[in-house]
């Protein structure tokens, strides 16, 4: 079986990225600064010659609109392309919405560190029909909307998807590219590379870098790295 590999792009700069607000779930556009993110990831991979046959990204606009950047500038936009909310930003309950330094000073350093940062612990829930609430949202029409998700939670749905729809197209043969979050990302980073509970909640993933993992046989060889550094 040849070798292959996993790409793995998370969004360029979104406009609440640019602003310091929680974002999760909620749908925000890329700025300019983002557009040229993922633009760049694109050529990136043209120029390294690391073209993928398949890409999988969320339902949220950020990333869907990075990967076509990425796809466009790399002469890749024709590739199959699959959509999952499964795939989505870890849901922030709650905090969605609110500026990250106005919730710190109102809660404490400690106290949203614990939300943002812990493994297991989920920011305060949503309430339902409030302003940032997409339990209605025909993107998600038969879908049990979270309230609220920890880093456990995410990867609770994130990681059966991918080895039930991702992993087989890798066993295939096929170069593949994910355009998700930090924190979808986050939780195949943690699976691929064998990454403990405690030490995954530290690991930042830039936007708009190509992380690499490469696959032999149908299985990740245990490298990892960035396209830039290649």
């Amino acid at each position: 079986m040849s070798a292959t590999n996993l790409i793995l792009v998370r969004h360029g700069q979104s406009q609440w990225n640019l602003e310091n607000r929680f974002t999760g779930w909620w749908d925000v556009d890329l700025t300019e600064k983002g557009e040229a993110e993922a633009k760049a990831a694109g050529e990136l991979l043209a120029a390294k010659g690391m073209l993928p046959d398949v890409a999988f990204t969320s339902f949220q606009t950020r990333a869907i609109r990075t990967l076509h950047f990425a796809l466009h500038a790399a002469n890749r936009l024709w590739i199959p392309e699959t959509k999952d909310w499964r795939l989505n930003e870890r849901h922030y309950g709650g905090l969605t919405g609110l500026d990250k330094q106005e919730t710190r000073d109102k809660h404490g350093d400690d106290q949203v560190h614990i939300w943002r940062r812990s493994f297991d612990t989920p920011p305060p829930a949503m309430e339902k029909g409030s302003t940032f609430d997409l339990s209605a949202d025909p993107r998600y029409a038969g879908i049990d909307v979270p309230m609220a998700e920890s880093l456990k939670d995410t990867i609770i749905r994130v990681l059966p998807y991918y080895e039930a729809e991702i992993e087989p197209v890798l066993a295939s043969g096929k170069t593949v590219i994910v355009s998700a979050h930090g924190n979808s990302l986050r939780a195949l980073v943690k699976h691929l590379s064998g990454i403990s509970d405690d030490d995954i909640t530290g690991l930042e993933i830039p936007t708009g870098q190509p992380i690499v993992y490469p696959f032999e046989g149908g299985k990740p060889s245990g490298e990892r790295y960035y396209l830039s550094d290649a």
